[in-house]
């Protein structure tokens, strides 16, 4: 089976869980006996685009046209079995969908976010949930809240690829749902059941865990809606130390917020970007593993990540968090301060007991042996029926 992965890679000084899974699944199919080409772009890459590429760039959510050329000529090289598309924004556009069929190979996306309907991808804005846009024909609170970038301008092109794109996402052949709550999304968005498969996303096995350390480690992109805020509102209605440490690492607008809680407090250690080998070893030095967004968050690897290593997870009961954490495997409480802060101090006491339930739920649940036949099964099935499919 040959299979076309695309993917337009985040900015690789932003940690990315989509870029983490992307590249798993690849090494994961290839071990597999599956041969994968991978077809991807970088927004690292915009810098140094040409001129003549750059002054197309505004318009490239919407065509991509250097992306589809690249493309067609690959697919007419390669003639692959299936195009599993990932994230399209901004270099390969939803674009790749049509220029796949045109080709006659059937299209798979895995839908890590919402941004089928919502500009920013995240059902999220201003401190809080927002379905403003949901079920509209073109995304306009989008353009007036500046949703994309902070920009009215890329809010209202993103708002029309979104309007443009609505055809091509119902022509997809399968869609992955990480989760049932994605499920239930993609529904709403009009996609018949028979093309939803919920499949969450899976990584390699770390082997047998180390012991647990102490503390507790907070790893996320450092935006609003990570809760950043949330937990060093909750962490501060302890004293200094009696949590014992909390290590934050990452990088974001909220970066002078984890810096001034570093300087303020002798248990609070800002550690900045690290790489995976890095987050490694500060997870092993750590007993918990924090996960506390505000907003639906779908799959946060850094929940994964965490039970394949044997630590459980103290998480907020948002989007995939309670699927993930499961009944055993962490503790799961609302997005608030007081309920957050009364968690902490019940996660450190119970995190021995909780670690090999943690541990267990991955790899029944999450562990490549589990899920990449499964993966290989939906391409089977579009191979097998892709000529009774509906573009």
């Amino acid at each position: 089976m040959k299979v076309v992965v695309a993917h337009n890679r985040y900015r690789e000084a932003i940690p990315s869980g989509e870029n983490v899974i992307v590249d798993t699944e690849i090494i994961q199919l290839r071990a597999a006996g599956v041969e994968v080409l991978p077809f991807q772009r970088s927004s690292d890459s915009i810098g140094e685009l040409p001129l003549a590429e750059k002054a197309l760039l505004p318009l490239s959510p919407i065509y991509g046209r250097a992306a589809q050329r690249d493309l067609s000529q690959l697919l007419e090289a390669e003639r692959p079995d299936v195009l599993h598309l990932h994230n399209p924004y901004p270099l390969l556009s939803p674009w790749v969908v049509r220029t796949a069929h045109k080709h006659n190979v059937p299209v798979v996306q895995t839908v890590h976010n919402y941004r089928q309907v919502c500009s920013s991808g995240l059902y999220f804005r201003d401190g809080h949930n927002c379905q403003d846009c949901r079920g509209k024909l073109i995304g306009w609170p989008a353009v007036q809240h500046k949703c994309y970038r902070g920009s009215a301008a890329q809010s209202a092109l993103m708002a029309t690829t979104l309007a443009v794109h609505r055809p091509t996402w119902r022509s997809v052949d399968r869609f992955i749902a990480l989760t049932d709550r994605i499920a239930a999304h993609l529904r709403d968005y009009g996609i018949p059941d028979e093309r939803i498969v919920v499949k969450p996303n899976g990584l390699p096995d770390p082997g047998e865990p180390l012991p647990l350390g102490d503390g507790f480690l907070y790893g996320a992109r450092l935006s609003p809606e990570k809760g950043l805020g949330l937990l060093l509102d909750a962490w501060r209605r302890h004293p200094d130390g009696s949590l014992g440490p909390l290590r934050i690492a990452g990088d974001g607008e909220l970066r002078p917020l984890a810096e001034a809680a570093a300087a303020e407090r002798s248990d609070v250690h800002y550690l900045g970007v690290l790489d995976r080998e890095g987050m490694r070893e500060v997870r092993d030095a750590s007993s918990v593993v924090i996960a506390v967004p505000t907003w639906n968050d779908v799959l946060p690897t850094v929940i994964l990540e965490a039970m394949a290593s044997g630590r459980p997870v103290l998480g907020t009961a948002v989007g995939g968090i309670p699927y993930l954490v499961g009944d055993d495997a962490g503790w799961v409480v609302e997005p608030d301060p007081a309920a957050l802060a009364a968690a902490l101090p019940v996660a450190r006491a119970e995190a021995a007991v909780r670690a090999p339930a943690a541990r267990a739920r991955y790899l029944e649940h999450f562990h490549p042996d589990v899920l990449t036949p499964r993966l290989i099964e939906i391409y089977a099935g579009l191979t097998a029926n892709s000529d009774h499919l509906p573009r």
